[in-house]
């Protein structure tokens, strides 16, 4: 949609009824003053050559190209990025199992943070495609919508982890359904899954879904991680051996069969976790070698500015002014060179709209740099755009971008924020807040990324990606919190037991601690004939809670 990048510069219109009265008052003088000569018939003679029309329409000329040069200043301006970036690509959505199972150290430190490896290395391997995630345990919840932002893709699946579920579980059906919600339904190929679970499936649903998945166009590639010999699961508040209600070890098994059905009837590959390196390459290599098509990018900001054509109206019309006389004899003779003069005025006004900001060709070169994922040489385009207009928003907001691509999240903030200083549109200034935000959030720097969500929501309060990234901030930053509190409450038990006075001898006599044992022994007795005759009556299953 168009807009005006210095809007400042309308105040000039203000000038516009301030001349209006000038012109009035000029009008009203000349008539006076025809009034003071006294003889109207002399009066009429005298200004029988005067043409009082030409005056009028000098005036309006002159107050119409008062208003395009004001327009000019104000520069009107257009965001091509709606227009969109596009590169060969697909659709890949990631469903991670973050229930407790997944804690399970079979597989070293732990089956999720190798499962979280793997997400994060295969990212970088992706560059052309957009990425979606879906966390499940005994339910499924979409963490992030398809986006061609790696970085905010990264960010999110750090966050992931068995406390993002409430409910235990695997409920391996319903997050296939919800990753296939999240593609284009009208759309019958370019569209993948990589599920990575244990496969401990507690939902009987997974193959039927994975049924309609596959008639739909969209291919399956399933990693197992852990071993078909199991491992105890560890309690997270014991730190324990985790035991069933049977008083047994509870022991987690990878389960390849559900896993390797699932890939099969959905046109993908089943990758066993034995080696980082081995599962990203092969699931690259089944990626890249499925069908592409034009992925839409619009991280990019840029403009496409119409002041030229508002200032070839306003050269237009100034020169049409001096054509035109109050005498009626000059005017006759005028009249004559108008079509010349209109030939002469679009070939001068030409260049003028021929006319582009000069770092504007650095910045479309930057960004088909970017596109393609070269950020270093899209970092050298965009800073030459800043050598010929050091004040350029749009060069400095994706100077920004390609820093925090590259790694270099300091200079991406100084850049961030040096565009915000020079932006004008609350709109440009919000997305500038917002990518600094993002930034603070994957350095855990938590109050700066905060502060950066509220400011951007002041600035437009429709920016629902900042809303949404601001709500997480906020329960990981109370999860925190809450965390030191009970550190600190550790300490402080740790401390007063340290403080306690040593328990003093027993002054009982032999006798009565006889006497005070046989008492024991016989609610011991008692307490377990009780025991014995519920466990008699009990019929129901133990039930899972991992």
């Amino acid at each position: 949609m168009p807009e005006l990048q210095y809007t400042r510069f309308l105040l000039l219109l203000l000038l516009i009824p301030l001349l209006t009265g000038i012109f009035i008052l000029a009008v009203y003088g000349k008539k006076s003053a025809a009034k003071k000569i006294g003889d109207p018939l002399l009066v009429k003679q005298l200004l029988t050559g005067y043409n009082a029309r030409a005056y009028f329409q000098k005036f309006v000329i002159l107050l119409l190209s008062f208003t395009f040069l004001v327009i000019v200043l104000a520069n009107p301006r257009k965001a091509i990025s709606e227009e969109k970036i596009s590169r060969d690509g697909i659709d890949v959505m990631f469903a991670i199992d973050v229930s407790k199972s997944m804690l399970a150290q079979d597989i070293k430190p732990s089956r999720l943070d190798r499962a979280k490896q793997v997400l994060n290395r295969l990212i970088d391997k992706l560059d052309n495609d957009r990425i979606g995630i879906v966390i499940f345990a005994g339910k499924a919840y979409l963490q992030m919508p398809l986006t061609s932002d790696h970085s905010a893709a990264k960010m999110y699946l750090s966050a992931a982890n068995t406390e993002s579920v409430p409910t235990q579980g695997t409920v391996i059906g319903e997050a296939l359904r919800i990753c296939n919600n999240s593609f284009n339904n009208k759309e019958k190929k370019y569209k993948a899954i990589v599920l990575i679970t244990d496969g401990e499936d507690h939902d009987k649903t997974a193959l039927k879904v994975t049924e309609e998945l596959a008639a739909s166009g969209v291919a399956i590639y399933t990693v197992g991680i852990g071993s078909s010999q199991g491992a105890p699961l560890i309690d997270e508040t014991t730190n324990e051996v985790k035991i069933d209600n049977e008083g047994n070890a509870v022991v987690t098994k990878l389960n390849e069969s559900i896993l390797k059905q699932i890939a099969q009837k959905a046109n993908g590959a089943y990758f066993l976790f034995n080696n980082t390196d081995a599962v990203i390459s092969g699931i690259q290599h089944e990626i890249n070698s499925m069908d592409q098509r034009g992925v839409k990018d619009d991280s990019l900001m840029n403009y496409s500015s119409y002041f030229q054509y508002f200032l070839a109206l306003a050269f237009i019309l100034l020169i049409w002014e001096l054509f035109i006389s109050e005498n009626k004899k000059r005017k006759k003779a005028i009249s004559n060179l108008k079509p010349g003069l209109a030939v002469l005025c679009m070939v001068v006004a030409l260049p003028a709209m021929a006319q582009q900001h000069p770092e504007n060709a650095n910045i479309k070169k930057g960004n088909e740099a970017y596109s393609k994922g070269n950020y270093k040489k899209a970092t050298e385009y965009y800073e030459k755009a800043l050598t010929i207009n050091p004040n350029s928003p749009v060069a400095k907001f994706n100077l920004g971008n390609a820093k925090c691509r590259s790694g270099n999240n300091e200079e991406a903030i100084s850049f961030y924020e040096a565009a915000f200083k020079v932006m004008d549109n609350p709109v440009d200034k919000s997305n500038a807040l917002y990518n600094k935000a993002v930034i603070y959030q994957r350095e855990n720097k938590l109050e700066e990324c905060i502060d950066a969500y509220k400011k951007a929501l002041r600035l437009d309060p429709l920016n629902e990606d900042a809303r949404q990234n601001l709500q997480r901030a906020l329960q990981l930053q109370k999860k925190q919190q809450q965390q030191k509190e009970n550190k600190k409450k550790e300490q402080q038990q740790q401390k007063q037991q340290k403080q306690e006075p040593k328990q003093q001898p027993s002054k009982l006599t032999k006798e009565d601690a006889e006497n005070k044992l046989k008492a024991l022994s016989q609610q011991e007795k008692n307490l377990q004939d009780k025991l014995h005759k519920v466990n008699e009556v009990s019929t129901n299953k133990p039930a899972k809670d991992w």
